[in-house]
């Protein structure tokens, strides 16, 4: 195989590859409309631009690479073991984020930095120090009676977070 590719083999190559790919575009659009068409249509014209750019030798050396490496890993063992691995990884990455975002296995003092960080959002900040009060509350229930009366005097005076607390002590039942 020649070293490089001269200029019309790369748009002749560019050329019959972009044909496939309208004809391929041209059945897309009949079977799921204009919009798919159109999108294969874009895709088709790449091998195209490519063997104008002449750009036709590092694709084909990146092809040819890629196919070397393949055929090469497919017969040795080191290679399927690295293959297992690198699955495994991400196996295991996947499902830590899936047990991180549910609380599996996350200690109850390691989320701190996600409470700081909806604070600093400015959302759910009432909400995460929503689960102490009704602990406090089920010890003596007449305090917090007491506690919100005055907060509704406050609630006159125009101050919005006090109403947004005060709402959220209500839909807890905690009066």
């Amino acid at each position: 195989m020649p070293e490089t590719l001269s200029e019309n083999v790369g748009v002749g190559l560019g050329a019959a590859l972009a044909v496939v790919g309208f004809v391929i575009s041209y059945f897309l659009w009949r079977r799921k409309g204009a919009a798919y068409g159109l999108r294969g249509v874009a895709w088709s014209l790449l091998p195209l631009v490519a063997g104008l750019l002449m750009l036709m030798d590092v694709v084909m050396e990146f092809v040819l690479g890629v196919l070397g490496i393949l055929l090469t890993m497919a017969f040795k063992l080191q290679s399927w073991v690295g293959l297992a691995l690198a699955v495994l990884m991400v196996v295991l990455y996947v499902v830590s984020g899936f047990m991180k975002s549910r609380g599996i296995g996350v200690k109850p003092g390691a989320r701190p930095q996600d409470k700081a960080q909806a604070r600093a959002q400015g959302t759910d900040a009432p909400a995460a120090a929503e689960p102490a009060p009704p602990a406090a509350g089920q010890v003596g229930g007449a305090q917090p009676k007491q506690g919100s009366q005055p907060k509704q005097g406050k609630k006159s005076g125009g101050d919005e977070d006090i109403e947004d607390i005060e709402a959220l002590l209500r839909k807890h039942g905690i009066e």
